[in-house]
C-alpha cells in the first residue's frame, strides 16, 4: 500500500520534470524573438523589401514616377543583358576589383607594421594612435573635397613639387595614374580602421607566449613571424572580408573627387558610380535598379565564396563542445557507412 502511494506521488513530479525543459525552451525562444524583433523589422524594411522592389523595378523601363506597371514599359531581362553587354559597365567592374585587390595589398602590410609599432610601449603612443585613426572618422565629403583641391593640376601638391623643379602630373584626370591616386586616398582614409583591428588582435595574444619564445632565444621578428601573425590570422581574415565588401560598394569618394562623368574617362569608375550615372542621373530608374541588383549579386557571391573557403575555419573553431561532438559523431557515422559499403562490395 505504501509503495503504491509512493509510486502515485512520484508520477506528477516526473511529469513536471518533463515539462520544465520544454517550457524553459519556449521561454528562451520567446525572449530571443522579443529582443531580435526590432533588428528583424529594420532589416526587413531597409534590406529585404528594397531588394525585392529592386528586382521588380529592374524588369521595367521606368522613369521613377507612378507604378512601373502603369507608367513604365515591361522590359523583362533586357536591362540586365544591356548592363552586362555595356563595355562601360564591364570597365567599371574591372576598376572595382582593382580597388578590392589594391586596397588589400597596400593596406594589409602597412596596417600590420603600424600595429606592431603601436603595440610597443613608447612615449606618445596614445597620440600616434589617435592621429592614425582620425582620417577614418572624417566624413567622406570632407576627405573627397580636400583631396580634390590638393590634387588639382594647379593644386597645392603640384605647387610644392614645382619648388623643387618637378612638373607635377594631373593626378585626377590622367588615366595612367588616376587609379593609383584613388588607391592612395582610400588607403589613407581607411588604414586607421585596419590598424585598430590588428592592434586589438595583437593585444589579445597571451604575453606568456612571447616570454617563452624569449627564453628559447627567439628574436623580435622571429616572434612576430611565428607567434603574432598566426594568431592574428582570424582578425586579418575578418578585416579582409569587411574591406572587400566596402570596396565592392565604393561610391562616395569617387563621386566627390571625380564625378560620375570624369571617373569614366579617368579610369576610376566603379559599379556604384555607373549605377548612379545611368540610373538616377539619366532618369532611367528601372535600368539603375537592374544594375543595383547585379552589384548585390556580385557582392553576395564574393561574400559566400570567401566565407566558404576562408571564414569557415574560424566558424568551426567557434563551435560549442556539443556541436563539435555532434559533428564528430556524424563524421564517424559516415565513415562507418563507407566501411560497410566497401565490405559489401
Amino acid at each position: 500500500m505504501t509503495s503504491a502511494i509512493q509510486a502515485e506521488a512520484a508520477r506528477p513530479r516526473s511529469a513536471k520534470k518533463e515539462k520544465k525543459p520544454s517550457s524553459g525552451k519556449l521561454q528562451r525562444n520567446l525572449e530571443i524573438l522579443v529582443l531580435a524583433a526590432p533588428a528583424i523589422i529594420v532589416f526587413v524594411g531597409f534590406v529585404i523589401l528594397p531588394l525585392i522592389l529592386g528586382f521588380y523595378y529592374g524588369f521595367y523601363r521606368w522613369k521613377g514616377f507612378g507604378m512601373p506597371s502603369e507608367t513604365g514599359e515591361f522590359a523583362g531581362i533586357d536591362n540586365y543583358i544591356t548592363a552586362f553587354k555595356d563595355p562601360t559597365f564591364q570597365a567599371a567592374i574591372g576598376h572595382t576589383f582593382i580597388v578590392v585587390v589594391g586596397s588589400l595589398v597596400i593596406q594589409a602590410p602597412i596596417a600590420i607594421l603600424f600595429a606592431l609599432l603601436l603595440n610597443q610601449k613608447f612615449k606618445g603612443r596614445g597620440l600616434v594612435r589617435t592621429l592614425i585613426f582620425v582620417p577614418y572618422v572624417i566624413s567622406e565629403v570632407i576627405v573627397g573635397t580636400g583631396w580634390s583641391l590638393l590634387l588639382q593640376k594647379t593644386g597645392a601638391v603640384n605647387e610644392l613639387l614645382s619648388y623643387i623643379g618637378i612638373d607635377g602630373p594631373d593626378w585626377l584626370a590622367d588615366p595612367k595614374i588616376a587609379m593609383i591616386t584613388l588607391l592612395v586616398i582610400i588607403s589613407w582614409k581607411y588604414i586607421g580602421f585596419a590598424v585598430i583591428l590588428m592592434l586589438a588582435g595583437m593585444q589579445s595574444i597571451p604575453e606568456e607566449l612571447y616570454e617563452a619564445a624569449k627564453v628559447d632565444g627567439a628574436g623580435f621578428w622571429q616572434m612576430q613571424w611565428s607567434i603574432t601573425l598566426p594568431l592574428l590570422a582570424p582578425t586579418l581574415r575578418i578585416w579582409v572580408f569587411l574591406s572587400m565588401i566596402g570596396s565592392l560598394q565604393l561610391f562616395d569618394l569617387v563621386n566627390i573627387i571625380w564625378g560620375s562623368y570624369i571617373s569614366e574617362t579617368a579610369g576610376v569608375s566603379t559599379m556604384a558610380t555607373y549605377m548612379v550615372r545611368n540610373g538616377r542621373d539619366s532618369g532611367n530608374y528601372g535600368y539603375g535598379s537592374a544594375v543595383a541588383i547585379i552589384i548585390f549579386i556580385i557582392s553576395l557571391v564574393v561574400a559566400l565564396v570567401y566565407q566558404k573557403f576562408v571564414l569557415n575555419r574560424d566558424l568551426e573553431g567557434a563551435l560549442t563542445e556539443e556541436k563539435q561532438a555532434k559533428k564528430r559523431a556524424a563524421k564517424r557515422a559516415k565513415e562507418a557507412q563507407r566501411l560497410a559499403a566497401s565490405e559489401v562490395k
